[in-house]
């Protein structure tokens, strides 16, 4: 499977949007993110755990 995004890419990325004040939900980050949307559950168990992640650092 091609990953485009390292595990600390996917939590930096997440940071960013949450800082920019972008929504975080599942279906918007899929429709204009699906690169981070792909490497976040490749690496996290759901998309979930990895907003989790990054907000615990």
């Amino acid at each position: 499977m091609n990953v485009p995004l390292t595990s600390k890419e996917v939590i930096t990325q997440i940071q960013k949007l949450q800082h920019e004040g972008q929504s975080l939900k599942k279906k918007e980050v899929k429709q204009l993110y699906p690169d981070l949307m792909r490497s976040a559950l490749y690496y996290y168990p759901s998309w979930q755990q990895a907003v989790e992640e990054s907000q615990t650092g």
